[in-house]
């Protein structure tokens, strides 16, 4: 009897390590998929905000203080409507002596021209001598001088008080007010922005990441933010060449030939880009392991089955899957899901995924 327990303990110890033994050798049922090339398509979507395809900046042509601001902001203005005035008082009093300095200008003139008249008169008749007849004229050349240098001053003067007053070059809309009633100003610093009433264009703030490729001419989607919101074409047409160094992105403008009714200047519109990119391996969330070293996957050697682990570089990482930029070529048996089971080596066989 203790023979026999004996010999049966025996063939269970022989048997377990026989299974031990060949437990590295079994086969493991994963999930593998083959990578592929493929095109990738991506959308993108950003807040941008409405403005104007033109726009100035309305500016007084010489300093002062600002006594009126009548345009607002979102206003419609006319050509040659009345945007702002300055103080004039100065350049009230110098129209007034200018005025009052051409009056005795063309007095001057007048009594010149008479004295002229009558010594050429008296010069005929032989009662005065021509060096008084030249004197004659001499005088009335200089009262024309002054004469003309008066009507300058007048102009000067005029146009010094014309220039109290901020006009709108054309027809416009107020966007921005930059300055208020009391201010004082300088010439040239700007007053009120004015956008010109010959269409509107989204501007976008981009990332400059996702800026991988050439976009000038791309069609872009847009849709109001209020409202139904509708949707509406537009074309990238600029693409600035510099890039914010405060926030990293990269200014792009969005033509707008077709906008829809009642689209306001400063109104936040969403641009969204489809994008297609060529020849991208995309593998499954799941293929991915993280290892000391940095992103991996597991891959299966068609020949023998048994797998190794490969690092990866990653492109971007999505929502349910990876975009791999190296370590994997086309045409790779990665293993998708099991890889928690695995160790370089292992031999696994392909099941189909779980429905």
């Amino acid at each position: 009897m203790r023979r026999l327990t004996a010999i049966f303990v025996l063939s269970l110890a022989l048997t377990g390590a026989a299974a031990r033994a060949e437990s590295p050798d079994k086969t493991l049922g994963v999930e593998i998929v083959t990578a592929e090339k493929a095109d990738l398509t991506r959308k993108y979507s950003l807040t941008g905000e409405i403005q104007a395809r033109d726009s100035i900046n309305s500016a007084f042509p010489i300093a002062g203080r600002l006594v009126e601001v009548l345009a607002e902001e979102g206003q419609k203005v006319k050509a040659g409507q009345v945007l702002a005035r300055m103080d004039s008082v100065q350049q009230q009093q110098a129209l007034r002596a200018a005025e009052a300095g051409l009056k005795t200008a063309l007095a001057d003139h007048g009594q010149a021209d008479e004295d002229l008249a009558r010594a050429e008169a008296l010069l005929a008749r032989g009662a005065t001598t021509r060096a008084s007849r030249d004197a004659a004229e001499d005088k009335l050349q200089i009262a024309a001088g002054a004469l003309a240098q008066a009507r300058a001053d007048l102009d000067k003067a005029a146009k010094a008080l014309r220039d109290t007053e901020l006009t709108a070059p054309q027809d416009a809309t107020v966007t921005t007010r930059m300055a208020e009633a009391g201010q004082v100003v300088g010439a040239a610093q700007p007053v009120l922005e004015l956008a010109l009433s010959n269409g509107v264009e989204a501007v976008f703030d981009v990332p400059e990441i996702q800026l991988t490729r050439h976009v000038s001419g791309e069609e872009i989607s847009l849709a109001r933010l209020t409202g139904t919101g509708a949707e509406f074409a537009g074309t990238v047409s600029e693409v600035s060449p510099l890039v914010d160094p405060a926030t990293g992105t990269v200014a792009i403008t969005v033509s707008i030939s077709d906008p829809p009714a009642g689209l306001a200047y400063g109104e936040a519109v969403r641009g969204t880009a489809t994008m297609i990119e060529p020849d991208k391996i995309v593998l499954p969330y799941t293929a991915l392991s993280v290892t000391a070293d940095g992103p991996a996957v597991w891959l299966q050697d068609p020949q023998s089955g048994r797998v190794s682990l490969r690092q990866i570089g990653v492109e971007s990482y999505e929502t349910g899957r990876i975009v791999v930029s190296d370590g994997v070529a086309a045409g790779d048996l990665v293993v998708a899901r099991g890889s928690q089971f695995l160790y370089p080596g292992r031999k696994v066989r392909a099941v189909e995924a779980a429905r």
